[in-house]
């Protein structure tokens, strides 16, 4: 009845996405090397934000729900 949803397609672009950082971490010129710590940084950041923002919006659905119940 109840099944986990398919994270193939996400799991695929997540190894990916490492594999290019790790072979810009190789690269010749500092800045990409310098990039690629920055970006990981950045990914991290929009990771949290958006488990927050999920966190927030069951909060919010929650609060809805018990107030829809009483009316």
């Amino acid at each position: 009845m109840f099944t986990q949803p398919d994270n193939t397609f996400n799991d695929i672009r997540q190894k990916s996405l490492e594999a290019w950082f790790a072979e810009m971490e190789q690269h010749e010129d500092i800045a990409v090397r310098g990039g690629v710590k920055l970006c990981r940084d950045y990914i991290k950041y929009l990771e949290d934000e958006k488990a927050k923002l999920k966190d927030e919006n069951e909060l919010k659905n929650s609060y809805l729900k018990k107030l829809r119940a009483k009316f």
